[in-house]
């Protein structure tokens, strides 16, 4: 994944660090194959899912890994309320609350353990306030936010286009991401990440784009 020195990035009213009607340009000349996809699927139509707070969307993810939404959100609602009236726990009620309360609500012991942690890191200053995020370069993200329990690097890459809005994001571990290249590009196989960073290469710096167009892919 590329750095990036985030004076050059300028945030969207739409949340977006880049234009998305120039990246579909660029990625359909550099990849015809890319861009015959691009065609069929049409509009790009992803903006950033807006966040208050870093901290509260990584707490979020944690409570919704391995889980449908609907379950994920329905212990989420639970977690919430032991902390009513406020509409959000902070890290410090997070690790002053007893585990026991927090698995009562159904979390896992695992995703206990990872909210606490993510809290203290919070407190800390491992996981930096939002307005600090947005001027870190991703790798500088990922560095850090790997080192809560329970936050991959996939976790942070979602971050990354999901609610950040980054222009060059790859996510070669995601399931959806090696399908769609797969489909895309008529392969029987599923690629590894080596053969798709390297044909990734034509696509900077716009691969969260392109990966966008790959989960569509599955859909058509």
């Amino acid at each position: 994944m590329a750095t990036h020195a985030l004076t050059s990035i300028i945030v969207r009213p739409d949340g977006l660090g880049y234009d998305p009607e120039l990246a579909c340009r660029h990625l359909s000349t550099a990849d015809p194959v890319l861009g015959a996809l691009i065609e069929r699927v049409g509009e790009f139509t992803m903006r950033p899912e807006p966040t208050h707070s870093l901290f509260q969307a990584l707490a979020r993810s944690i409570v919704y890994q391995q889980l449908s939404g609907r379950a994920a959100g329905t212990i989420l609602g639970r977690v919430k309320r032991l902390f009513a009236p406020k509409r959000f726990p902070t890290p410090r009620d997070l690790l002053e609350i007893p585990s026991e309360q927090l698995r009562a609500a159904g979390l896992s012991t695992a995703k206990t353990a990872a909210l606490k942690d993510l809290a203290a890191r919070a407190l800390d200053g491992t996981v930096p306030s939002l307005s600090r995020v947005r001027l870190m370069p991703d790798d500088d993200i990922i560095e850090h936010l790997t080192t809560v329990r329970g936050i991959g690097r996939w976790t942070v890459e979602m971050l990354l286009i999901f609610k950040l809005g980054r222009p060059d994001v790859l996510p070669v571990g995601d399931l959806g991401v090696r399908k769609g290249f797969a489909l895309t590009l008529g392969k029987r196989k599923l690629p590894e990440g080596p053969a798709m960073t390297r044909r990734a290469e034509r696509w900077r710096p716009y691969r969260s784009v392109a990966s966008w167009y790959l989960w569509r892919a599955l859909e058509l």
